[in-house]
């Protein structure tokens, strides 16, 4: 659509509109309808500069009013108005999306005397940047009249300018013709001469690159972790017995509490859970544990471990020999003290076996009473599978002899529907064998076609390698490009300490030898500080071994002092515990009766009826296997006489009697 008929349909929605009678979308909606030749890019710009003028009406109206009330718009019409407001409003907000020349036909497209008179109005800067900014400051934010509404007319403002000069020519009635333009001299240049190529350079020597250290492990700069988690323990252990103090201290006079403490509970719990645990009847069994290595597996020690164990033990053989001394100046010994807690250990340790003999006789108890309870549902639950055996016999005898009255019915069948079959299976042989010939007659002209196809391929491939082969020769004849290159010579650059290629290599092997030189004096002060270093940790190790083995033979001999001085172990005399074992033993003894009580006889009655069963189920068994074969065989015999086994013939055939009878 043309530029002139877009500004007549938004001048036209414009008039047409009616703020009190009908919203926006309604009234666009109906000019839409009313003209439906409109294409969909022409209805997305009239719909665009309708709702514009629309929603910024108030800068429109500041403008079109203004213009109105000076000389030159007084001689202009009111029904003009709405051509003044969309100009307005494609100037001020499509501008950089129409671009100059579509706006400045949108503008010819009108009479120019009137835009020639209202752009001079609008775009002068004693109008624009005076009294319509500061109305417009009335409506609209000054940050959002000065980005958005005068910077694009700035900047714009030249190519607007040039449009009004435009517009003044034509109402002069000027003819702007074109200046003629006048060529340049012809300038003359040197020739093109090929400038030699520059003197290649060398390519340098490969440096190579030395090997990435190992760098020192964090652990040396870093103290042992147990002494942090020591401190922190011991930080810990104090804040605890603070708190406690501060708690006594706090409830000092408070009256008794009935009620278990929560410590209480928790060890009452733990006392019924470890109770519990020992309880194995009816229990899973767990594993037991792996046998462990009880030799003294040999340990390959680094640098900090020899040096830490042999720390270690100077520190020992100083204490043993401070101890010694100190009993040599009459300190006194601790022996009496020692063989008084050996002797409470011990009393402990006895009333600690009678109460771990106690319980262990008390779950035994209960075990033997929980198999009782046992061996009696076991012989509930053997009484109902008699029952139920005797039910599913009954069951089986029924389910064969109906089985074998439905073979009996489908065998008859069977035979029915071949007999009816054969006519129809002949026609269909004779009509694949007439199809067969016809495929193979056409199948040998289809070869012969192919055949010629495939020679004439061939001789136009031979044709196209030859080419090939004649193109590649003549781009295999070598074309001498190099240069030689003299490496005694300098490159030229006249620099001081220009060297040549030679020169340099030279210096690259003085300079490789001195480096190498070097490497080796460092490796042999290494080599002499780690001998040294090797010399006192084998002097550590000696004093580990000799006191590792001064340690071994005196827990050797304390070890046989203590063999030989411990007897059997302790027998447990308690009352109780001989009541608990005596009623143990009546629990056991009565539980084997019931278990010789429930053994499983024999005998002829049931021995039959289990053979009988399983004669049955292997017949049934052969029957079923026969069945399957005759199927199998059947649908052989319907594929070779030309019936798929897929078809409604061979579905009537494989169907059960029942159905059969049905589909009759």
């Amino acid at each position: 659509m043309s530029h002139k008929k877009l500004l007549a349909c938004c001048v036209e929605l414009l008039d047409t509109f009616n703020p009190e009678e009908n919203c926006v979308e309604d009234h666009l909606k109906h000019f839409l309808k009313k003209n439906k030749t409109l294409d969909e890019n022409d209805q997305t710009f009239i719909v665009e500069v309708f709702s514009g003028c629309i929603r910024y009406a108030p800068i429109m109206k500041v403008v079109v009013d203004g213009f109105y009330n000076v000389k030159e718009g007084k001689r202009s019409l009111r029904s003009e108005r709405n051509i003044y407001i969309t100009l307005c409003y494609m100037t001020v907000f499509r501008l950089d999306e129409l671009g100059i020349v579509h706006f400045g036909n949108f503008v010819k497209s009108q009479d120019i005397n009137r835009m020639h008179n209202f752009f001079s109005f609008f775009l002068a800067d004693e109008n624009l940047k005076k009294w319509i900014k500061d109305e417009w400051c009335k409506h609209y934010d000054p940050r959002f009249t000065q980005d958005n509404l005068l910077k694009p007319l700035q900047r714009w403002m030249p190519e607007l300018e040039k449009m009004i000069s435009q517009l003044a020519d034509k109402v002069a009635n000027k003819n702007n013709l074109p200046k003629k333009v006048v060529k340049p001299a012809t300038q003359p240049q040197e020739f093109n001469i090929t400038q030699p190529k520059p003197r290649a350079i060398p390519v340098p020597e490969r440096i190579p690159k030395l090997h990435k250290h190992r760098p020192v492990p964090e652990s040396t700069y870093r103290p042992p972790k147990e002494q942090t988690l020591l401190a922190e323990a011991e930080e810990m252990n104090r804040r605890r017995a603070e708190e406690i103090l501060m708690d006594a201290n706090r409830f000092q006079f408070r009256a008794a509490i009935s009620e278990k403490s929560a410590k209480t509970k928790k060890i009452m719990a733990e006392i019924m859970d470890e109770e519990d645990s020992k309880l194995d009847f009816e229990k899973n069994r767990a594993r037991p544990l792996p046998r462990h290595v009880t030799e003294n597996i040999p340990i390959k020690l680094n640098t900090a471990a020899i040096l830490r164990e042999g720390a270690l033990v100077q520190k020992k053989e100083e204490d043993e020999l401070k101890k010694l001394l100190d009993l040599e100046a009459g300190a006194k010994d601790a022996s009496e003290f020692l063989e008084w807690q050996q002797k409470m250990r011990q009393k402990d340790y006895d009333e600690q076996l009678a109460e771990i003999e106690r319980r262990r006789l008390e779950g035994k108890l209960s075990h033997e009473e929980a198999i009782l309870a046992r061996q009696t549902l076991v012989k509930e639950n053997r009484q109902k599978v008699q029952d139920m055996k005797e039910e599913v016999e009954q069951l089986m005898q029924e389910y064969v002899h109906q089985r074998m009255q439905d073979e009996k019915e489908m065998k008859r069948l069977v035979e029915i529907v071949m007999s009816g079959h054969k006519n129809a299976i002949l026609a269909r042989e004779q009509l694949r064998e007439y199809k067969r010939k016809i495929v193979e007659e056409v199948n040998i002209e289809s070869q012969e076609l192919l055949r010629q196809a495939l020679e004439d391929e061939e001789e136009e491939m031979k044709r196209k390698f030859e080419i090939i082969q004649q193109i590649r020769a003549m781009e295999a004849v070598p074309v001498v490009r190099q240069k030689f290159v003299d490496l005694a010579s300098t490159a030229g650059h006249q620099l001081l300490s220009e060297l040549s290629i030679l020169e340099l290599k030279e210096r690259l092997g003085l300079m490789k030898e001195a480096e190498r030189k070097s490497e080796e004096e460092k490796r042999d002060e290494i080599l002499t500080a780690k001998q040294g270093k090797d010399k006192k940790l084998m002097d550590t190790l000696e004093q580990i071994s000799r006191h590792r083995a001064e340690t071994s033979k005196a827990a050797a001999l304390k070890l046989e002092k203590k063999r030989a001085t411990s007897g059997k172990k302790p027998e447990v005399k308690d009352p109780k515990l001989q009541d608990l074992q005596k009623k143990l033993q009546e629990k056991k003894a009565e539980r084997l009766r019931e278990a010789e009580k429930m053994k499983i006889k024999s005998d002829k009655k049931s021995a039959g009826r289990t053979q009988e069963l399983a004669r049955e189920k292997k017949a049934l068994e052969e029957n079923r296997w026969k069945e399957l074969e005759r199927t199998k065989e059947k649908q052989a015999k319907l594929v070779t006489q030309g019936i798929r086994p897929g078809t409604r013939s061979a579905q009537i055939l494989n169907r059960s009697p029942a159905a059969r009878k049905v589909s009759a």
